[in-house]
């Protein structure tokens, strides 16, 4: 038997062996890698869906929406509950009770009913203009700032300006809202 043979196999054989040993290590280390990134990716799929109007680009995940789409939707609700007239103030609250949150529905049904009485009473009529919209992505909430002007019977009664908060819930691929009030300047 030939020692020094032997030798040369064995280091040879040990060389492979580090060789492979090196390149099974990057590879576990890859799809740890890759393991890491799917776990971060889960559950951050986002879905596009059509306000009713599409000024800018946007995003939705599971349970939140962008800064873009909180403005947009801000200024259409803002629209509806604030810029109206006895003819228009019906079919507005139409609209508006199909994006508001089913446990809220009822409340903000009634508040508009009251708000059309009280319109069509004083033959009044009211129009908005935003000025600032300040979305909040964590609380999915808007700050709608802008002039409130007031007419009764054709007369301009009040200019004001006036801020609101319209806050959000996104589910079931749907945006809602679950309230909209009067803030303090």
């Amino acid at each position: 038997m030939d020692f020094a043979k032997l030798d040369n196999d064995l280091k040879e054989m040990r060389k492979r062996n580090r060789g492979l040993s090196m390149t099974v290590g990057g590879l576990i280390l890859g799809l740890l890698i890759c393991l890491v990134i799917i776990l971060n990716v889960v559950g951050m799929e986002r879905t596009i869906v059509v306000p009713p109007t599409i000024d800018k680009s946007f995003w939705v995940t599971r349970d939140r929406v962008s800064r873009d789409y909180l403005e947009q939707m801000g200024s259409f609700v803002a629209w509806l509950i604030l810029d109206v007239t006895p003819a228009s103030i019906d079919w507005k609250k139409d609209i508006l009770l199909n994006y508001v949150a089913p446990d809220q529905h009822g409340a903000m049904q009634s508040r508009q009913d009251i708000e059309a009485e009280r319109l069509r009473r004083i033959n009044a009529s009211t129009f908005f203009l935003p000025q600032q919209l300040v979305p909040n992505e964590d609380k999915q909430t808007v700050a709608i700032r802008g002039r409130l002007r007031t007419q009764v019977n054709g007369q301009e009664t009040a200019t004001e300006t006036k801020a609101y908060l319209a806050e959000f819930q996104y589910a079931g691929g749907r945006m809602h809202l679950k309230s909209f009030k009067e803030m303090p300047q």
